[in-house]
């Protein structure tokens, strides 16, 4: 990857290492993952659960806030797990340490429809029937399954909705030394890591020119992408290093921390919203 540029190219793709794809299934793991306890329920939904026409049962471990619910065609940022009926971790996001997000068209059945009633900071175990479960996929669980959710985020496709700041840095952002804004859309944990120029990050991310036009994203790909911050172009060597994992922020970088006119590149300033998943050496 070139260090002036961040993986850009004419097709408009990150040139960089995905940790995690997102089958066009659902939520699947991708290596075993370590055992997260099971609820004492995870066998059969309890009485007090709640049951859709569809047979999907449910429960309100924690309320949210907020009316708003996800779309048929939005993306979420959740903590979630999912176990077998005997109690064995097939996936989790707390295993890996990472949020997950996810394009709600591209998730099971059961589990985009538990997630579409929920609003953000609501918790959800989902008992998801097999027919609105994997249905005997090879390699996936081949019965019933139950999922704990928590909705963190709810995310519009991005190339159908750009920041309503997108033009300029609002009068909150802040700003460093060098002429990069930035402002906090979401705050991680205080007390976390923060990398230098020689860590690798592991990221989701959107990128857009002025007009609001998407150039490139993480996102429609269901990757995670990982890279070193001495390989990209200035904006994010010196942004990233303001995060911890679990920030989520917006840059206003402009062109000479950017592409620099590059012909190959997208021209101006650019925009992007990226959250920091992980960092390692």
């Amino acid at each position: 990857m070139s260090r002036i540029g961040f993986g850009y190219d004419n097709a408009m793709r990150l040139i960089a290492a995905a940790l995690l794809a997102l089958t066009t299934v659902g939520v699947s793991a991708q290596a075993p993952m370590s055992q997260v306890p099971a609820p004492p329920d995870v066998a059969r939904p309890p009485a007090d659960a709640q049951k859709t026409a569809s047979g999907l049962s449910y429960k309100v471990l924690q309320p949210g806030q907020g009316t708003a619910t996800p779309a048929e065609d939005d993306y979420v940022t959740v903590q979630f797990t999912i176990w077998t009926a005997d109690g064995r971790t097939y996936d989790s996001s707390i295993s890996r340490g990472m949020t997950g997000t996810y394009a709600l068209p591209k998730t099971i059945k059961g589990w985009n429809e538990g997630v579409r009633m929920m609003t953000v900071g609501e918790k959800r175990r989902l008992w998801i029937p097999k027919n609105l479960a994997y249905d005997g996929m090879a390699g996936r669980p081949q019965g019933a399954v139950v999922s704990d959710v928590e909705l963190i985020e709810i995310i519009r496709p991005p190339d159908k909705q750009a920041p309503a700041d997108v033009a300029a840095p609002p009068s909150d952002a802040e700003r460093t030394a060098s002429g990069l804004a930035y402002k906090y859309i979401r705050r991680g944990d205080p007390n976390g890591p923060k990398p230098t120029r020689e860590n690798r990050v592991t990221v989701h991310y959107t990128g857009w020119t002025t007009d609001g036009s998407v150039f490139d994203s993480s996102l429609p790909r269901g990757q995670r992408s990982t890279f070193g911050l001495g390989d990209v172009i200035e904006g994010w060597t010196e942004g990233m290093q303001l995060m911890v994992p679990g920030d989520k922020m917006r840059f206003w970088i402009p062109e000479r921390l950017a592409y620099k006119g590059e012909a190959n590149g997208p021209r101006g300033m650019l925009v992007f919203e990226v959250e920091l998943l992980a960092v390692t050496p």
